[in-house]
């Protein structure tokens, strides 16, 4: 199972979504800290690409949010037993 298609992974992208209107930054300017091109953002957050590690703690970074938060919040929508 690809873990996009994950409640966890629409968490994940929801958090994440909601952590950058919070911080008032537009795709663009998210993707310009990040130095990638807007669609990067657009398609994490549209749930087409995987989040990796990495990543999601330079999304964070740019954020200004806090990824253990985030981390412990996504694990709630994990299946059992994972």
């Amino acid at each position: 199972m690809d873990s996009i298609y994950t409640d966890a992974h629409h968490e994940l992208t929801r958090l994440l979504t909601e952590a950058r209107l919070r911080a008032g930054l537009t795709q663009a300017e998210l993707a310009g800290r990040l130095g990638k091109p807007q669609p990067f953002v657009s398609r994490l957050e549209s749930n087409q690409r995987r989040v990796d590690v990495v990543e999601f703690l330079c999304l964070a970074q740019a954020l200004g949010a806090d990824p253990v938060a985030i981390l412990a919040a996504v694990r709630r929508h994990l299946p059992p037993g994972a």
